[in-house]
């Protein structure tokens, strides 16, 4: 006898919810028909549900996204770096208060060992016919950002090294929920063939009809609710073992459209939560992408302090907008700084800094468009500076810091964006030693600048 074992899965949802109902639509539908057919569906999603520079995630913290998952009646979810890193602590431990599914996270402790009372290295789910399922979760361990928070976050390979001959003991079938992205995935089938099927995330990597490494299924539907996945399951009750396993990607926007207005609304929600007065301008502050101006010089000033650095640099495009004269909200630093984004400083001799800076004076990437390493803006723009001057060029460039002479033997300690440490812009600081500020972001600092110098009752 063969049952038929129906997995559905989304990941990188990042609060793109435009497609979000014609999913639930269709897992709520596919569910009652699964059922009537006495087929077992499990659902599950693969973390970065959240992101911050949605109003509605921003506003309710990321439970409202919650509770979008449990209208869909998900089985399961594991957690991405979004969940992870963007969230204070005390946010994160009750992000899960009111879920009604189960939260399976093998790699995250509190620095004294213990886990989160929501976090479960892994569940095991049964099917109609007792066919049981061992469903284990990992994410990607960013040390350098889970540390401030106060958590401990290990090894993925390591805890799978304990845990997978665990389960694969108490299971008839193995899956794991992986945000670590797809190279990561292709290792783990290689590492461990007891696993039957990885759902991945992290990389927006999209197989449309899985990737087999050795006997192991890699999925992964892309991003931003592009698809729903969907893997079907033969498997042999007599012979105990999967006879065949099959992927596919399910295009939301070929779903049926219900609630048109649904993106709008929950956007239409997050800003009126956000409306909270913050200061009051007596005339515009203008952003520029291209040139110095008032907004932007008052940001990178405020990095520089707030971080306690001898100087600052970052880039203008992380400005979205001018805030007008009058009362500005938080509703307002949000929508023009909407990023991710934590303040970090690096140590640099004057000889480094001086190569670095030479770097940001080349403008290779101040129209760049991109999207990613935590920025969510439309393009790079101009470097901005605090307590840094450039003159000349070529061999003639002279750098100042804080009004004097760079000094090539010093240590400065130099205020700046965490995406610059990534490697992508400025390979040099990724060698650096950095320290990172969480979990205040970007606008945390313009808020408290603004408030500080454009106070409410002036």
């Amino acid at each position: 006898m063969i049952e038929k074992i129906v997995i559905y899965h989304t990941n990188d949802i990042h609060s793109h919810f435009d497609t979000w109902p014609n999913i639930k639509h269709e897992v709520i539908r596919k569910r009652k028909i699964h059922q009537e057919n006495d087929e077992s569906m499990f659902l599950f999603d693969i973390g970065d549900h959240i992101d911050r520079f949605h109003p509605y995630t921003e506003a309710y913290l990321g439970k409202g996204n919650i509770r979008l998952l449990n209208e869909c009646n998900f089985d399961a979810v594991t957690i991405g770096n979004n969940e992870g890193i963007t969230l204070a602590q005390d946010d994160l431990l009750s992000l899960y208060n009111e879920a009604h599914f189960d939260v399976v996270l093998a790699n995250l402790y509190f620095k004294n060992g213990m886990r989160p009372e929501w976090a479960k290295p892994y569940q095991i789910y049964e099917t109609n016919n007792g066919v049981t399922i061992g469903v284990i979760g990992v994410t990607v361990n960013f040390t350098n950002f889970y540390e401030p928070l106060g958590w401990n976050v290990t090894d993925p390979f390591m805890e799978l090294e304990r845990l997978v001959p665990e389960v694969r003991a108490q299971s008839d079938i193995l899956v794991v929920l992986s945000h670590l992205g797809l190279s990561e995935d292709e290792r783990m089938a290689k590492l461990f063939p007891q696993i039957d099927v990885i759902l991945g995330a992290h990389t927006h990597h999209v197989l449309e009809n899985g990737q087999l490494v050795e006997n192991t299924l890699l999925c992964c539907t892309g991003k931003y609710g592009m698809n729903l996945g969907k893997v079907e399951l033969q498997y042999d009750l007599e012979k105990h073992k999967i006879i065949s396993k099959h992927a596919t990607l399910i295009p939301a926007h070929e779903l049926q459209a219900v609630e048109t207005s649904f993106a709008e609304v929950l956007y239409e929600k997050g800003k009126q939560k956000l409306l909270n007065p913050v200061a009051f301008l007596p005339e515009k502050l203008e952003r520029d992408w291209f040139n110095d101006s008032p907004l932007n010089e008052l940001l990178a000033s405020t990095l520089t302090e707030w971080c306690k650095a001898d100087c600052s640099f970052l880039n203008a495009g992380v400005l979205l907008d001018d805030l007008q004269a009058g009362i500005v909200t938080e509703y307002d630093i949000h929508r023009i700084c909407p990023h991710p984004l934590n303040p970090c400083t690096v140590e640099l001799s004057g000889a480094e800094l001086k190569e670095l800076l030479v770097q940001t004076v080349d403008d290779q990437y101040m129209t760049l468009q991109f999207k990613g390493f935590g920025f969510r803006g439309e393009i790079f723009g101009k470097i901005i500076y605090d307590q840094i001057s450039i003159t000349g060029e070529g061999s003639n460039i002279q750098i100042e810091i804080r009004d004097e002479m760079l000094d090539m033997d010093r240590i400065y300690k130099v205020a700046t964006l965490d995406m610059f440490t990534f490697g992508r812009f400025y390979p040099s600081l990724t060698r650096a030693k950095k320290r990172f500020f969480l979990p205040e972001f970007l606008r945390d600092l313009l808020k408290h600048s603004l408030s500080k110098h454009y106070p409410l009752d002036l």
